[in-house]
């Protein structure tokens, strides 16, 4: 029986899906990035759906407050040469075609319809009225998955050293203050004292 769930689900299911492929057929790099956070705004719904509200506005503050908008500006920044990406897409275009055909053939033969419906995945239960989304994510986070966040955390830390590392060169015409200088500096250094006649005033 189609429900009115039901047709909010398929709704952000094929805005989710539709807004995917943008993502990858684009030409436009900015225009790929807005129909990344349409994917994003589907899937949030989608996890709101699933009573995972914490999860939901997480991925719309983190991921398209700030992930995305930094995405969007450093796209537009960037001078994009399109002629040489075409190339390069177009050389690997037979190869992402035979991956996507495997990666269809796989799920269809891993995951078929007999592993979707309400009898195989039915609805979360009601949660008491006391019930909070965000402290069962904490204590699984930090009990059960404690390790793993820890070293998820030193990996992230060792990429953002790793990339400040490779992308920085060192100051570039910019000038720099030298303290030890500044102190030790004399007053005859900096100020030159010339003694000049007198001029007479004009009218005398």
């Amino acid at each position: 029986m189609l429900t009115p769930i039901h047709i909010i689900f398929y709704i952000f299911a094929a805005v989710a899906i539709c807004s995917a492929v943008t993502v990858i057929t684009a030409r436009n790099p900015v225009r790929s990035v807005l129909s990344l956070v349409v994917t994003f705004f589907s899937v949030a719904g989608l996890w709101m759906m699933l009573r995972a509200e914490f999860l939901s506005l997480i991925l719309l503050l983190v991921y398209v407050g700030a992930v995305m908008t930094l995405f969007l500006f450093v796209v537009m920044m960037l001078n994009i040469d399109r002629e040489t990406k075409r190339e390069g897409f177009v050389r690997y275009l037979p190869f992402g075609l035979i991956l996507v055909v495997l990666t269809i053939g796989l799920i269809a033969m891993g995951v078929g319809p007999t592993y979707f419906g309400m009898t195989q995945m039915p609805p979360p239960p009601l949660e008491p009225a006391d019930y909070s989304n965000l402290q069962q994510i904490g204590d699984l986070l930090y009990t059960d998955y404690a390790y793993p966040f820890e070293i998820a955390g030193v990996l992230l830390l060792a990429g953002i050293i790793a990339a400040i590392t490779l992308a920085f060169r060192g100051p570039v015409k910019r000038k720099v203050q030298n303290p030890s200088a500044q102190v030790a500096v004399r007053p005859e250094d900096r100020v030159r004292l010339i003694k000049m006649a007198p001029e007479p005033k004009q009218g005398t």
